[in-house]
């Protein structure tokens, strides 16, 4: 992916959460930043989903994923 990693997230998950996701990205030999958003792309391309125009932090422009 050519999008620059600049944005943290944070939240808090259940124990069967975290520890499926450590799984599936182990299988998949992914981080499980990538797993999540492996996950969450192909969720939005099967549904149609777009991201909003995402605006500038501080005058510097945000990189977002574009169709």
């Amino acid at each position: 992916m050519s999008e620059g990693k600049n944005v943290s997230v944070s939240f808090r998950v259940s124990a069967r959460f975290k520890a499926l996701l450590e799984a599936a990205a182990a299988r998949e030999r992914r981080s499980q930043t990538n797993m999540l958003e492996m996950l969450l792309f192909q969720y939005c391309d099967a549904h149609g989903i777009e991201a909003p125009e995402l605006k500038a932090v501080n005058g510097t422009p945000v990189e977002g994923p574009t169709k």
